[in-house]
């Protein structure tokens, strides 16, 4: 039998075992760096910058290491593809907006991932919109002037460039063509960056794109955004009408932000990064940063995120069905 001394030691020793239990566990889910902030388009573009933003951030939340990795190619299929191969320790994860999320798997017969079955999403952050923008070769300052000039130079011809092949831009360009009566031929880049640069050097006359991409060379007079997405003027360029205003309607539905991590990522841990993206857009300076490039920042749980992502599918699913586009 015991003492009374060896079940002091006993239970000593099993509070030890049970702790030392708890600690691991808890390790288990803690933050260990760096933490790799993967963006699937050039450096220089908008959603370039966004991540930029946030990691300095949350480097700070996460008291680790947040590098952004520039994983750029086929409209961030080759970032898609990295996460769904990375380790579910929430070390790497993917800052991306609707396109490589939602609307490439809808016009890519296989895309190399499914964002389903593939991904989690941690948080969103923002949405943003959507634009037509001229560039400074062109006098247009209005949709209807650069519906005029085209039709008086091109003979109703353009090239317009979008920053990824398949994308929103793209389908937008067929549709913008088909309501002013105008044959207008997207261009696709390889993200916002090249896109821009050609806009700037008067290569191509207008471009689609997120006003994120347009905002600073807007800012500085080197283009001219002439009419945007979503049901409202955005706070960064109230002056633009939206394309509901200009009588082209049923693309009220905004793109998002978010960051996502790969399947099987320990909720604990999706719980703290989602616990982080929460603080660092509520700080000031990260709000007005991201206001001014032309988003519409709020928080949204990893379950919101994917919920507005799910609906977003099915909006963009009956638009590419009734554009006739075949998934390639």
């Amino acid at each position: 039998m015991l003492t009374f001394q060896k079940r002091q030691v006993v239970r000593g020793l099993f509070k030890a075992v049970l702790a030392s239990g708890l600690l691991a566990a808890s390790l288990a889910h803690a933050q260990s760096g760096p933490v790799k902030l993967m963006v699937g388009f050039p450096a220089g573009g908008g959603t370039d910058a966004i991540a930029r933003i946030l990691a300095d951030k949350l480097k700070d939340q996460l008291a680790v290491p947040v590098v952004v990795e520039n994983k750029a190619g086929a409209g961030g299929q080759i970032a898609a593809q990295a996460l769904k191969n990375a380790t579910p320790d929430g070390n790497t994860l993917f800052l991306s907006h609707d396109h490589t999320i939602t609307i490439l798997p809808l016009v890519v017969k296989n895309p190399g991932y499914d964002s389903a079955r593939d991904f989690v999403p941690v948080a969103g952050f923002a949405t943003f919109v959507n634009g037509l923008a001229v560039s400074g070769g062109t006098p247009a300052k209005s949709m209807a002037e650069y519906v005029a000039w085209v039709q008086k130079q091109g003979a109703g011809k353009d090239t317009v460039g979008v920053p990824a092949p398949a994308s929103v831009p793209e389908f937008l360009v067929k549709v913008i063509g088909q309501k002013y009566r105008l044959d207008l031929q997207a261009a696709p880049y390889r993200g916002s960056a090249p896109m821009m640069a050609d806009m700037l050097g008067n290569q191509i006359h207008a471009g689609v794109g997120s006003v994120p991409d347009f905002i600073e060379n807007q800012k500085a007079g080197k283009i001219r955004v002439v009419a945007v997405l979503g049901s409202q003027r955005q706070a960064a360029l109230p002056e633009v009408p939206t394309f509901a205003e200009l009588g082209l309607a049923g693309f009220e539905d905004v793109p998002y932000y978010g960051i996502f991590a790969p399947k099987g990522t320990p909720q604990a841990t999706l719980d703290k990064l989602s616990g982080a993206v929460a603080k660092v857009v509520a700080l000031p300076d990260v709000r007005e940063r991201l206001t001014a490039m032309g988003l519409t920042v709020g928080y949204m749980t990893g379950a919101q995120l994917g919920s507005r992502e799910h609906a977003y599918a099915q909006t963009w699913a009956r638009i590419i069905k009734d554009s006739g586009f075949k998934a390639q």
